[in-house]
Formats: structure tokens, sequence, C-alpha cells
């Protein structure tokens, strides 16, 4: 199955979008690793069969890729049973599912049961507040035959917030927000059994500073990817993706066949049995977006 690792900063764009069919084939934003095309809250509900139609045209003749990764954002089980339909619907990679609760998950895979789609739930709703609401959805998603089809989790900030009142300040992360403890305990709830989670989406365009600041928290709650509204924000949040090269050179010693039970590196412990899974996630980050930064020499010390 699809790694989320590999989505990096995720586009979505508007199904209404003129130029759907050229973005699908590549013929433009080709240097994108992964795309969305939204049904939903980016389409007016006058709109959607336009959104449908220009899907349709989209999957003529698509061609699956490795490179570039196409999911399409449905706005209900009835437009997922819509889109499944479509000739070349099977060609792209899955589906993101809006507004993901406990109430309508199972609605969803239902109709996803006898393909291969990846999916990519959304929490954004008021149950993402709720530590009972999301352990009876995580109840869900757990099991055999659910869990591998699940891409990731993503995380409706603006509908999060939406629903306290609020939109994100200006200036401001998320992590400054009410929604920072939120995005805090789905981490908690759902990393522990395997799932990864991507980051909310930042609004506003010219304020390269505070997005530079919110990958980097991204990053610090264990996110992985983000999602994007304009093509210029995927270089930049995914600039952050590339790993630090004394993190390189740990990952690389814990995981190491002779390494010791415990080590000191760089003036910080390092152990094998609670470092491997965060190890597994810096060579996977390495492989996919390089590194950063000058090779120190390797000194490996056991501590006393």
């Amino acid at each position: 199955m699809l790694d989320a690792t590999s989505l990096g900063a995720c586009l979505y764009v508007p199904a209404t979008h003129p130029d759907l069919p050229r973005i699908a084939h590549g013929d433009k934003l080709a240097h994108l690793r992964s795309l969305i095309f939204c049904t939903e809250d980016a389409v007016s509900e006058a709109d959607v069969p336009l959104a449908l139609s220009n899907i349709e045209k989209a999957l003529l003749d698509l061609k699956r890729s490795e490179r570039r990764h196409l999911f399409i954002r449905v706005r209900s089980p009835h437009i997922l049973d819509l889109v499944l339909q479509m000739p070349g619907a099977d060609r792209i990679d899955g589906f993101v599912l809006p507004k993901v609760s406990h109430h309508n998950f199972s609605s969803y895979m239902d109709k996803l049961r006898a393909t291969g789609h990846a999916v990519m739930p959304t929490l954004e709703t008021r149950e993402a507040f709720n530590e009972h609401d999301m352990s009876r959805l995580l109840a869900l998603m757990d099991r055999v035959g659910v869990h591998e089809r699940i891409c990731c989790l993503r995380i409706g900030g603006n509908d999060l917030l939406s629903l306290i009142g609020m939109r994100r300040p200006r200036g401001r992360t998320i992590y400054q927000t009410p929604i920072g403890t939120v995005i805090s305990k789905l981490v908690t709830t759902f990393r522990p059994y395997g799932f990864s989670l991507s980051a909310p989406v930042f609004e506003y365009l010219d304020d390269i500073a505070t997005l530079d600041c919110e990958v980097e928290e991204d990053l610090y709650h264990g996110l992985v990817g983000k999602t994007a509204i304009y093509p210029n924000q995927v270089s930049q949040i995914e600039s952050h993706y590339s790993v630090r090269s004394a993190d390189l050179e740990a990952a690389q010693l814990i995981l190491a066949e002779n390494s010791a039970a415990v080590f000191r590196f760089q003036d910080a412990m390092c152990e094998p049995a609670t470092h491997r899974n965060w190890a597994n996630a810096i060579l996977k980050s390495a492989r996919i977006y390089g590194c950063r930064g000058t090779v120190s020499e390797l000194e490996q010390h056991v501590v006393e």
C-alpha cells in the first residue's frame, strides 16, 4: 500500500478547475508528488455536476504513475459511488473521505470493499474533540482488511477551528490555537496503532515565515506531509522534509547490526530498543527528500 511519507505536500485542486484534465495527465504541475481533486468544501453545491464532469474528462486515458499520486476527495458516499462508476477510476490511487467519524466510516468503506484504492479519512468533525468518539473510530479502522487500506489520516484544521467559532489568526501557527492540543491528542490516539497523520492546510499565501515555523511544528508532532492550497507552497513545505545529516548519521548507527544497546553520539544517548522506529522514519525521509547539512565525523561511545 502507498506510504504516506512519499506523498509530501498534497496540493488540493477544486474539481471545477478548468485545467483539471491537463493537471491529471501531468501536462501541468507535473513536478508535484501528489494531488487531491476536491468535490467537497472547495466546490459549491450548484457546481457539483461541473466538478463530476471535469473528473470524468480527467480520468479518460489516465495512466497510473508511481511517481505522481492522484486522489479524489469525494463529497459523500453517493458521490463516491458516481466516481467509482467512471471509466478510469481504477487508475487513481485512492480517495480522501471528508468529515469521517464512527457514524459514516463504514458507509464509505463498504463501497470500496471490492476496489484496490487507498483511502485518507479526514478528521474534521466535532467528534475529533472527543476521546471516546475517536476510540470508537479507531476500533473501526484498526481491523484486518481496513487498516492496510488507510494511507494516512488527514487533519482538517480549518473545519475544526470553525466548530469552535474561530479562524486561524494571521501570523500564528495552528499550534498556537486551541487546535494544537487536539492535534497532539489525535497523534497519541492513532499513531501507536500504526496510522500516519498529515498536517492541516496553512491558508495565508503571503506569510512564508509562519508557514516555515508551522511545518517544523508539524514534524515535531510526528505528522507526515501537509495539505497545500497553492502550488508555490509545495516546494516550501517539502524543503523541510529533507533530514539533517546528524540525524541521518544517528539513525544509521541505531539501525546498525552491531550497535550497542545504548551509546553516546553527538552528546545524546542513543538506545536502539526505543529509537528504532524514529531511525527507520529518518532513513525513509532521507531516501525520498534527501539530506541537508554537513556530515560530521562519526563518533560512537558507550554510555557508562
